[in-house]
């Protein structure tokens, strides 16, 4: 199929109306992306906007941006420029910090509801293929880049995936297109560029349909990763539906590979990142532990607690500063070191005078609730079935009458914007 006719099948698939953008670093790639969807535009109307992410990184990123802005001038598309700072003291090394920075990037220019064009190709997919088996990676990481998916509410697509580099850099000759080559992609040091340079073209001087092979396969893969993912989700819903709560009882009914793929499914149900194999090992050895249990697992940007026979999985929860507090006078919004609240208190008798306070829990809090008389926080949230970790982030009311006497009136939880209790002579909204 010619490629013009690729981006034209492929901006049909997009939502009508809304707007494509186009990932534009201003290399071959992502140039000819740019005119084929320019020129597809011109003859099916549709928003197009070129995005260039400045990292900064080199000496000719400022060039690179200038390229760009001088392609999008010629084509007539809207170009916009998202500058990232990379931090190098990730610890995730280069290539991988400068990703989160550029996805972060995208995050924030395109809007929910739009498409965003990605130029990777054939020849990208076999590198990451082979990257993936030399780390090795399971089925997931095997498959590779998929054409299509759903990310943060947006779409994002690959239109180039299933052509060569050979076919792109011919058509940039017949189009007469000129780009910018990033001297980084020079450097052997790379582990993508070794396989680009080296250890690809070997290995198509043996195999000459090495590249197609290998792309092929991460196809392959990433068929099987959908029929790993559909086993998954049925497991998932025969432990009841909850990514974010899996009953230990039923999991560990299990076969271990399953619950490898069923905590690594929940976890992308969720939008968090997979734990590393040897986290989930150590995650899924803690299941045996006594029901009483109290465990907590952790992984860069992911953990999981083990608590009354459920295994909870979560972003890494904010700490609320133990020598923090507030004053408040019961209106919305209340604001706190987790986020602001839309709650509100106040006292049933309009006599009452004083002010509030929020602090931390310290221990040995007492609450008079209606009916029930005075009780101790630590106990009521156990009665409530209040996660541990969530206790550490609740915030104590306090009501200092004109005698200055302090009293116990509420407990909040900021996170969840939820009353826990609410003293008797109180009302709270919502």
């Amino acid at each position: 199929m010619p490629l013009q006719a690729t981006i034209d099948r492929a901006l049909a698939e997009t939502p009508p109306g809304r707007c494509v953008w186009v990932a534009l670093s201003g290399g071959l790639d992502s140039a000819l992306l740019l005119t084929l969807a320019a020129e597809a535009c011109r003859r099916h109307p549709r928003p197009l906007r070129a995005l260039h992410v400045h990292h900064g990184l080199q000496a000719a990123a400022d060039d690179f941006e200038r390229h760009c802005r001088r392609l999008c001038s010629r084509l007539g598309v809207p170009f916009y420029v998202e500058r990232v700072t990379v931090d190098l003291a990730a610890g995730q090394g280069l290539e991988g910090v400068a990703r989160e920075a550029r996805y972060a990037a995208f995050a924030r220019r395109v809007a929910v509801g739009e498409t965003l064009w990605l130029a990777q190709h054939r020849d990208d997919q076999a590198e990451t293929f082979l990257l993936a088996a030399l780390r090795g990676s399971g089925v997931r990481g095997l498959a590779g880049m998929p054409p299509l998916r759903a990310w943060r509410g947006r779409a994002l697509a690959r239109p180039l995936l299933a052509v060569s580099r050979a076919s792109l850099e011919a058509e940039a000759a017949r189009l007469g297109l000129a780009w910018v080559e990033d001297p980084s992609n020079a450097d052997e040091g790379l582990d993508r560029n070794l396989l680009r340079r080296t250890v690809l073209p070997a290995l198509t001087a043996r195999w000459p349909h090495a590249a197609a092979a290998l792309a092929r396969s991460a196809a392959l893969a990433g068929e099987a990763e959908g029929l790993l993912g559909e086993l998954a989700e049925l497991d998932l819903e025969r432990l009841g539906g909850e990514p974010a709560r899996l009953p230990v009882s039923r999991l560990v009914a299990l076969t271990l590979a399953r619950q490898r793929l069923l905590v690594r499914h929940a976890c992308v149900r969720l939008a968090l990142p997979a734990p590393p194999a040897a986290r989930l090992a150590t995650l899924l050895d803690q299941l045996d532990a006594r029901s009483d249990a109290e465990a907590r697992v952790a992984w860069p940007g992911g953990e999981a607690r083990l608590w009354r026979g459920v295994l909870h999985l979560m972003a890494p929860l904010p700490a609320l500063p133990a020598s923090w507090q507030g004053a408040w006078g019961g209106d919305a919004p209340l604001s706190t070191p987790l986020g602001e609240c839309d709650v509100r208190l106040w006292p049933e008798a309009a006599r009452v005078g004083g002010g509030l306070r929020l602090s931390p829990r310290r221990g040995g809090e007492r609450l008079r609730l209606a009916g029930r008389g005075s009780r101790d926080l630590k106990r009521l949230l156990q009665e409530r079935a209040v996660p541990p970790w969530e206790r550490q982030r609740l915030l104590v009311v306090w009501h200092l009458d004109r005698g200055g006497a302090e009293t116990v009136v509420a407990l909040l939880d900021p996170v969840g914007e939820r009353w826990l209790a609410v003293a008797a002579g109180w009302r709270a909204s919502p």
